[in-house]
């Protein structure tokens, strides 16, 4: 059996794959059960399958690996770079959307159970807070006969949690959309869809409780900067279905929240991130320059690269090509290149120049 190796085997693989992606195949099963070996040269052809594969959005996962295999993946700090599985048959079902069935599944029960709460008890639900609100601040004879409902504190407590439910849904859809997003930020949304349902409860159908309420609220600054703008949006839209849940509305809290995830599973799609092209050159000592560290180091933080420029004088040059996360701290990726051990001296980065036409 052949290994992954520089002298045929590895070039050929490398334009087999890069000939499998412009072909439009996005997501790759490599099965190395054959495989006795690999050296540089055949890690850096599966380094430079995963990138291009992760520019089109999709993967490159490895199968059946020897142990010889996954031991030079091991020694190159690379095993977790890629996504490894035991036989090609666990690969190919790891490719299936589970997180995306899992919260589509989770969604359609929670709007499913609410749309049907909604219509199947109208009135029981919704209607026994306003009724013996109004007949107790009407001020009707015998309006202090009506008794209030012995379920009542629990059917708040209901709608709280059907209002931490829409959070923590709406949260899941909208998290592809932004995967740095701080965990402080996914409670916030959550909580701020309860503290919406929390209002309404507490007002009822009382105007002067609404106006204290607007009052405590005026008082209340925030500081934490929102930068995306469909972020500040989602927080406008959760505040409304949480107060939709707090009125005991449940049909429409579901409607709402089945369309909202719908929309923004439609937008995550359509849209198209952009990523932060800068050129960075990167010197390293002696004649033989680290390339399996380097490349292995925007693999591990899914930067795209292309290699330009190569020049040798007492020291290695190389001139990468990358599209990155605008999100990506550059001091920190200069860190891990010029990991100690690795040879490499200096790292630049700048905006690449236009091309005259």
């Amino acid at each position: 059996m052949e290994g992954l190796t520089a002298g045929g085997s590895a070039e050929a693989f490398e334009r087999h794959v890069q000939q499998l992606i412009r072909s439009g195949y996005r997501h790759l099963v490599v099965d190395l059960a054959g495989v006795p070996s690999v050296d540089d040269a055949g890690i850096r052809a599966l380094v430079r399958g995963h990138t291009s594969a992760r520019r089109i959005g999709g993967s490159l996962r490895l199968a059946s690996l020897t142990p010889e295999v996954a031991r030079e993946l091991e020694d190159s700090h690379l095993s977790g770079v890629f996504e490894i599985y035991n036989s090609v048959d666990a690969a190919r079902l790891a490719t299936l959307p589970w997180r995306t069935i899992r919260v589509a599944a989770v969604g359609a029960i929670l709007c499913g159970a609410l749309v049907w709460a909604g219509l199947r008890w109208p009135v029981e639900l919704t209607g026994i807070g306003e009724a013996v609100e109004e007949a107790l601040t009407s001020g009707k004879k015998g309006a202090a006969a009506i008794p209030l409902h012995p379920f009542m504190p629990f059917i708040e407590l209901l709608k709280l949690v059907v209002a931490a439910l829409i959070g923590q849904l709406i949260t899941a859809i909208h998290q592809p959309a932004s995967r740095d997003r701080s965990r402080s930020m996914e409670q916030a949304q959550t909580l701020l869809c309860v503290s919406g349902a929390m209002m309404m409860i507490i007002i009822g159908n009382s105007l002067a409780r609404a106006f204290g309420i607007a009052g405590a609220a005026s008082i209340i600054r925030f500081r934490t900067p929102v930068e995306d703008p469909k972020d500040v949006t989602i927080l406008f839209l959760l505040m409304g279905l949480g107060m939709s849940a707090g009125l005991g509305a449940f049909a429409v809290a579901g409607l709402g929240t089945a369309f909202l995830c719908v929309a923004l599973f439609a937008l995550d799609r359509v849209a198209v991130q952009k990523s932060r092209v800068m050129s960075v050159e990167i010197i390293a000592d002696g004649r033989q320059f680290p390339t399996t560290h380097v490349e292995g180091v925007f693999a591990r933080n899914e930067i795209v690269f292309e290699p330009r420029e190569i020049s040798q004088a007492d020291d290695v040059t190389v001139k990468y090509h990358t599209w990155l996360d605008p999100r990506i701290s550059l001091e920190d990726l200069s860190d891990q290149l010029m990991d100690a051990g690795a040879g490499v001296k200096s790292v630049t980065w700048e905006h690449p120049k236009r091309e005259r036409t």
